[in-house]
Parts: structure tokens; C-alpha cells; sequence
């Protein structure tokens, strides 16, 4: 009996020192770091207790003491961390905190920052920087200014807000199970710091892989990254203070000072039964959260066009993690509440379902978007409307929570810029006299030189006016009013001979208006092959037989009139195998008509549908595609500045008799932007369903808004339907969104033309839909050149070639071959060579019948 009692009292201080390690250890995983500066006592704030930096039982190290300041009880404002804003540590040489005993793993450390006034220093002339453990937090900050700019941000959008006090919040990384504060004043100033909040992260909050706006999912790297918080909203709810989020003592603002328009999102609560959906998610946000959000105010509109939208500044030149936080508190099935979810006017996410996503209602979720913001970009849109492939009843959006993080770069957090005291960048301060000074001049200039201008151009308008009515018939204007200036002189002095041999010399031969009339049978409507708001296009043979179609101007129309003098410009100085070559003019009797080679087969838009032509093969379209996008790629490229299409589509891509594409209608063509420019600023012209959506909202044209006209052209030849067919259901009426949806599910097959159905390589159909989707990439700085475009396609033409030769039992040839003997920079060389040679041609007067 006394040997089974010695062996249970041996277990029993077992299973006691077992207990016990394990407290132990949990403890120390577990200890927060809770630091009141500048004191030496115990404070009591927000419910837990903060122990004084120079307190004897700290458990931190002070390499250098610098001095403590004591606030005026009257200078801090009342609020649950007030009692540590009192007292400051004040340095004036590099100062270091040292923990020990930091858990495994990762920590929130959250740097406090009340300003008041302390003796012998001015705290807006305050400049110091912060690391943590190498990694640099802050750089050259000014506490006062950061907070009157912050204040500044929250007035601009309508909100009062007088806040004194700052937080910065940083996730590190803590595998030393020690963390180093250095703060390091500028030289000749100082620094000071209210309190220091160390918590654990015990649990796993990010994930390594996340989806990117606008791409595939991509790997954060955490482990070697610090994270900064810049935003954490209770959207749609009350602000929440650190006791009401008791694992990480967060604090979540409310949304309503951030967004755009605050009438565009009523809140919403429902506090009953409110869960996780997955029980991972419990440390992520506290259950408040999910217990309220905003909705969209009318979803009953006619244009579903409306967003709710959030606009914040954030630093550019920094990878941005986008935390979004759900829980569906109305609706109680799926299908009822379907939104698009934008960032910096990226699609994130298209169709998303809470109910879908969470498994049901009253249950929270989070999702989590991956978004590098370029070093010209300092605000961060985060915006839900509704799907246009929804119906009435699921246009709604719903959100509960925001959270924003910035994730370090090469070893950084911090962007450096420095506010004054009251908000404003100290740089823009500083130049703010100079621009209005220089600017006050520069307008004067430009008052003074509006008026002499305004005065000649009046006097020369009454003149010409005057000159037209007496020869012309009204709404006219001949052509050589417009080919060169010293040429009208001429013609008006009775010089025609030498227009005659400059237009010879730009424009091809001059034909007379009886060889027209001979050639067209009198302007036969027979012959007529189109007609646009310039007049008509026909048919026409000349005596020795050749072919050649004839665009006559409507002479009482001014519709089309400048479209047409750009085209004449354009194709003056344009030689290509694949645009569509002029021939000559003709202009008498006030006639103004340009005669270009004849192409047999019409347009590309004719042979895919809506005629009774033969249906091309899918090596014709891509050579189609390829030939089009040759002439794309000599007019981006052929000239110094380039030159922008801007009307890509179906119906001007002509065919010639061996169904060579050539790209045609150059009457919206602009030139390039100047070396020194980005765009183009133009109104906005093209053709519906082509339209580059990016040049639409800026009215900023580029050469990647003809690339994304091309990538709806792909899909078209792909799919042979109407680009918009309001007959079709909603999320079919617009090709380019349709589409686009079935390629990023790389189910494109599923939609293609059904005359292609077996009889195309299906890895060269995959190949072409990753181009045609990177053509219609919602920013023009993602989509590819034209140049690489063309690569792409002639590439997708090698692998079907391969797939043919292998079906009909030829040696087989494999992607990884056919991208070894794929053209790369020899293709492109050779059209750029070819591009150089048929522009100095171009140049010397040569015309295309000539040259081929």
C-alpha cells in the first residue's frame, strides 16, 4: 500500500512540474512589453497596467537616459491612454530599448507620440528616426506635423478632427527573441517618445500566399519583411478601442472620414450569432467587427454604374497588403448579394458572394489583396459596385472591415517627407511663394500673347472667309488650303503647276476628275463598297485593269472633314506591306477624292460573321491577326514619336486577294506623345466596344489604348460575334467582358466560333487567350507592347503549324521547339528593318504600287 502511495505522489509532482513548465513557458511566449516613458512608476491605462522606462523591475535596458518631461495636466486631452501621455522620454543622442524575452515568431509594437510642450525644445522643430532590429521604421518624422497633416486629410473629406496624439503600429518579425528600439535624432535636433507597446502574435494572422490585384497569387516573403499598419476601419460601426479587441489590443477608426461620398453607404447591425466562419480566423479581428457593416444606398437605380468607394494616401514605391473583412447579416442565400470588388481601379475580385465565400449567414470572413503601388502613385482606391452580370435583386455590396498594411522594401518602412507644423510637405511650403510669383509672370506673358494672337487669327479668318465665298461653295475647303501653305500661295498666284508636283511627290499620281468618272462608271451605286460621314467608297477599275478603290468626300458635309485631312496626312508619309496603301488624289472642280489599292476580300469582320462568306480557318485569322498587328507595330514604332491608331477594329482590317490584313481609316490617328510626355490629352474618340476604358475615364491616349482595342479584336476573331449585342443576356452583351472572364478561367475554349471546333491546336488557343487578356489588362502600364504582341501571335502560329503537320503524321514538334525557333528579336528586327526601309521610301516619294 505505501509503495502504491510513494508511486501516485511520484506522479502526482510529475504531472506538477509538467503543469508548471507548461505556464511557465505559455507565459513567456505570451509577455507583453507594456512601457511608459519617460517615468518611473506604474500607470493604469486602458485597463492594463504600463510600467515606467526608468522603473527598477522593467525587465528592458536604457542605453542612455536622455531626460523625462512631464506634461501639464491642462495641455493632454482626456482619453483612455492619457495617462501615459503625461510623461515623455526626451533624447538628444541616439537612444536604445532593449527587450529580452520577446516570443518566437512575430509582435505588434506600437510606438506612442503625444506632443507637449517641454522646456528648452520646440516640439515642431522635433526630427528623429526609428529602427527595430536594423529594420528602419521611421525616417526624419516631425510628431506635430504628422498629426496636423493627418487632421488636414480628415478635414478635407468634411470631418472635424483636432487629434493630438499619434500611433504607429508595426508587425516585425522576432526569431532573436530579442528587439532593439534605436531612436535617432537629426543632427542638431531631438526626439521624444510617450509610451511603447510590445504584444505577441501567438497566432498565424497572414497568409504567404495571396491573390494580386489584377494578376495570380504571389508570395509575401513575411518572414523576413516588417508589416506597418496604415489603416484599420470598423466599417459601418462605432470606433473600437484596444479593451474591445482583448487577443492584440487593436484600435479600429470608423470609415466614414475615408470614404468618397458617405451618403453612397447606409450601416447596417445584426448581433445575433455572429461567428467565425473558420475557427482560424478568431485572432484576425475581434467578432465586433463582423456585428456591423455598410451597404450601398440605392440599389435600385436604372445604371448600376454607382460605387462605394474609400480613398486613402499612402506612400508610393511600397507593396501594400489589402485586408478586406466580411459577414453577410441580411441575406439568407446565395445569389442575393453579388458585387465587384475594385483597388486603384483594378478589378480584385468579380461575382464575390459573402454568403458563397462564408457558407452561410452570420459568419465572418476576411480576404486578403496583394497591391504594389508605383513611386508616381500616392492614394489607394478601395471601391465595391455592383456586377453587371447580376441581376436587380444582387447588385448590393456589403462591407464590415478594413485593414491596410505596408510591407518593407529592401530593408524600409519609412518614406521620407516631412510635414510643417500645421500639415502642409515642408517642400511644397518652401516653393509655394516661388510658384506664385512665377506663375503670376508667366500668366501675364501668356494674357498678353492670347490677345495679339486672338487679333491676327480674327484678321486672318475675315480674309480667308472672304477668299472661299468667292470661289468655293460653302462647307468647302479645296485640298490645297491644307497640303502646304506656300502651295495655296502658289495656286492662289497661279502657281497649280507646283502643287501639282508636291502632291505627286507625297501623295502618288494626280488623277483627273474624267479617269475617276471613267473608272467608278460615273459614281455607279453599284460600285459602292462603304459609306461614312466623309461620303462614299466604291469600286473602281482603271484602263489597264488594275483595281482600286475610290474615297470621294461629300463636298456640302463638313461630317468627316478634319477625320479626312488626317488621313491624308497620315498615309502621305506611311509605306507599309500591312496599312493600306494610297495611290493618288484627285481635286477638281472642289472635288476631294484620294484613290487607294483595291483589297478583294473586304474587311475581317465580314469573314467571321453576319455575311455568307466562307468562315476562316484559325491559321487565316492569326495570320490576320498577325498582319494587322504588323501595321500596328510600324506606326507605334516607324517615326520619331510614333504614331496611335486609335479606331483598332474588325471593319478596318482589310483583306487582299491572298487575305493579307492591312490595317485602314486613319482619320483619328494622332501622333505620339513628345519624348517628355506619357500621353497624349485628347477628348476621346474611337468606337464603342473597342474603347480602352483607361483612355475614357483620363482622356489620356497612349499606344497601349490601340493595344487594348487589339486585344477585343483577338477575342473577336476568336469568337466571331458582335463586340456589343445588347440581345444577349447581361453578362454576354459586352464581348471584351465576357470573354475576358472565361480566359482568367482558361476555359476559353468553351466560347470560341463553333466553325473552329477540332480544328485548331488547343495549346496555341491557350497561348493566344493569355495574350489577348494581357491586351485588355485594366491599366495601360500592364498591358504589353504591340511589338510583343506580335511575338506572342507569331508564336501561337508556330505551335498550330506544329499541330498540323503533326496530324497529318509529319515529324512531331514540340512548344518547347517551337519557342526555340519562335521569331524573338530576329522577327522583329527584320519588321523593323523592313518598317526603316519602306519609310525612307516613304520619305523619298516613292508609292506603294511602286515599292511592291
Amino acid at each position: 500500500m505505501s509503495k502504491l502511495r510513494k508511486k501516485f505522489l511520484e506522479l502526482l509532482l510529475c504531472v506538477l512540474i509538467i503543469f508548471t513548465c507548461v505556464v511557465v513557458y505559455g507565459e513567456a511566449q505570451s509577455k507583453s512589453f507594456l512601457v511608459d516613458c519617460g517615468s518611473n512608476t506604474s500607470t493604469k491605462a486602458d485597463g492594463r497596467i504600463w510600467v515606467g522606462d526608468s522603473s527598477p523591475n522593467n525587465s528592458l535596458t536604457l542605453s542612455s537616459v536622455g531626460f523625462d518631461a512631464i506634461a501639464s495636466t491642462t495641455s493632454i486631452k482626456s482619453s483612455v491612454l492619457s495617462e501615459i501621455y503625461k510623461s515623455a522620454r526626451v533624447f538628444e543622442t541616439t537612444l536604445n530599448y532593449t527587450f529580452d524575452g520577446i516570443a518566437q515568431g512575430s509582435c505588434f509594437v506600437r510606438l506612442h507620440f503625444s506632443p507637449f510642450a517641454i522646456e528648452n525644445h520646440n516640439v515642431n522643430e522635433s526630427s528623429f528616426s526609428v529602427f527595430a532590429n536594423g529594420l528602419r521604421l521611421m525616417r526624419n518624422i516631425n510628431i506635430q506635423g504628422e498629426i496636423a497633416h493627418k487632421n488636414l486629410i480628415l478635414q478635407s473629406s468634411g470631418h472635424n478632427s483636432t487629434a493630438s496624439s499619434l500611433v504607429k503600429e508595426f508587425l516585425l518579425p522576432t526569431g532573436l527573441e530579442k528587439l532593439v528600439l534605436s531612436f535617432i535624432p537629426e543632427e542638431g535636433s531631438f526626439g521624444f517618445v510617450n509610451a511603447i507597446e510590445i504584444v505577441p502574435v501567438l497566432d498565424k494572422i497572414f497568409k504567404e500566399s495571396v491573390a494580386k490585384v489584377g494578376g495570380s497569387e504571389v508570395e509575401l516573403g513575411l518572414k523576413g519583411r516588417g508589416i506597418e499598419t496604415m489603416y484599420r476601419l470598423n466599417v459601418g460601426g462605432p470606433k473600437l478601442g484596444p479593451s474591445q479587441d482583448l487577443k492584440l489590443y487593436r484600435t479600429w477608426e470608423t470609415d466614414s472620414s475615408y470614404m468618397v461620398i458617405e451618403n453612397a453607404g447606409v450601416e447596417v447591425k445584426n448581433s445575433s450569432n455572429i461567428t467565425y466562419a473558420s475557427a482560424n480566423d478568431s485572432p484576425v479581428a475581434p467578432l465586433l467587427v463582423y456585428e456591423t457593416a455598410r451597404t450601398m444606398s440605392n440599389t435600385e437605380v436604372l445604371e448600376k454604374r454607382f460605387n462605394i468607394s474609400w480613398k486613402f494616401e499612402v506612400d508610393p514605391n511600397f507593396d501594400y497588403l489589402v485586408r478586406l473583412h466580411f459577414c453577410e447579416l441580411v441575406v439568407d442565400k446565395q445569389n442575393q448579394r453579388i458585387f465587384r470588388i475594385y483597388i486603384n481601379n483594378q478589378t480584385a475580385a468579380g461575382n464575390f458572394d459573402i454568403y458563397a465565400h462564408a457558407g452561410g449567414k452570420n459568419k465572418g470572413i476576411y480576404q486578403d489583396y496583394f497591391d504594389p503601388v508605383s513611386s508616381k502613385n500616392d492614394i489607394l482606391w478601395i471601391q465595391l459596385g455592383p456586377d453587371t452580370s447580376a441581376g436587380a435583386s444582387g447588385t448590393d455590396a456589403l462591407l464590415s472591415g478594413l485593414e491596410i498594411f505596408k510591407l518593407s522594401k529592401d530593408g524600409n518602412l519609412a518614406h521620407f517627407i516631412k510635414f510643417d507644423p500645421n500639415g502642409h510637405s515642408v517642400s511644397d511650403s518652401k516653393m509655394r511663394i516661388i510658384w506664385i510669383s512665377v506663375g503670376a509672370g508667366i500668366a501675364t506673358i501668356i494674357l498678353f500673347t492670347f490677345l495679339v494672337t486672338l487679333v491676327v487669327c480674327l484678321c486672318k479668318i475675315r480674309r480667308n472667309k472672304s477668299d472661299d465665298s468667292k470661289s468655293n461653295p460653302p462647307g468647302w475647303r479645296p485640298l490645297f488650303l491644307h497640303v502646304n501653305n506656300s502651295t495655296a500661295n502658289a495656286k492662289a498666284t497661279g502657281g497649280s503647276l507646283r502643287l501639282n508636283t508636291l502632291a505627286a511627290s507625297t501623295m502618288g499620281r494626280k488623277f483627273t476628275l474624267a479617269e475617276i468618272r471613267a473608272a467608278t462608271k460615273n459614281f455607279d451605286d453599284g460600285l459602292a463598297i462603304g459609306i461614312g460621314g466623309f461620303g462614299k467608297v466604291y469600286r473602281g477599275e482603271l484602263e489597264d485593269g488594275t483595281l482600286i478603290a475610290i474615297k470621294r468626300a461629300t463636298p456640302h458635309s463638313q461630317q468627316g472633314l478634319a477625320e479626312f485631312e488626317t488621313e491624308i496626312v497620315m498615309l502621305s508619309r506611311l509605306r507599309h506591306r500591312h496599312l493600306v496603301s494610297l495611290i493618288g488624289f484627285c481635286d477638281e472642280h472642289n472635288e476631294m477624292i484620294l484613290v487607294y489599292e483595291y483589297m478583294a476580300n473586304g474587311t475581317l469582320r465580314s469573314h467571321l460573321f453576319g455575311s455568307n462568306l466562307p468562315p476562316l480557318s484559325w491559321k487565316q485569322r492569326l495570320e490576320a491577326c498577325i498582319g494587322s498587328a504588323r501595321g500596328l507595330h510600324y506606326l507605334h514604332t516607324g517615326s520619331e514619336r510614333g504614331i496611335i491608331h486609335r479606331d483598332v477594329k474588325t471593319t478596318n482590317i482589310l483583306l487582299d486577294e491572298n487575305f493579307v490584313a492591312k490595317m485602314s481609316d486613319f482619320g483619328l490617328s494622332k501622333a505620339g506623345p513628345s519624348m517628355d510626355h506619357t500621353h497624349v490629352s485628347t477628348a476621346v474618340k474611337g468606337s464603342f466596344g473597342y474603347l480602352d476604358p483607361e483612355y475614357f475615364r483620363r482622356q489620356q491616349l497612349t499606344e497601349k489604348s490601340d493595344v487594348y482595342s487589339f486585344g477585343v479584336v483577338l477575342f473577336e476573331a476568336v469568337c466571331a460575334r458582335a463586340v456589343i449585342n445588347p440581345t444577349l443576356p447581361k453578362d454576354q452583351i459586352n464581348l471584351a467582358e465576357w470573354a475576358l472572364s472565361w480566359q482568367k478561367q482558361r476555359s476559353l475554349e468553351s466560347i470560341i466560333d463553333p466553325n473552329l471546333k477540332g480544328n485548331y491546336s488547343p495549346e496555341s488557343l491557350e497561348k493566344y487567350g493569355e495574350i489577348a487578356e494581357k491586351c485588355l489588362a485594366d491599366e495601360g502600364k500592364n498591358r504589353p507592347m504591340m511589338g510583343e504582341v506580335l511575338w506572342h501571335l507569331e508564336y501561337v502560329l508556330q505551335l498550330h503549324e506544329a499541330w498540323l503537320r503533326k496530324q497529318n503524321g509529319e515529324n512531331s514538334f514540340s512548344s518547347s521547339q517551337a519557342l526555340e525557333e519562335a521569331p524573338e528579336s530576329s522577327s522583329l528586327q527584320a519588321c523593323s528593318n523592313q518598317d526603316s526601309s519602306e519609310m525612307e521610301k516613304s520619305q523619298t516619294g516613292s508609292t506603294l504600287h511602286n515599292m511592291e
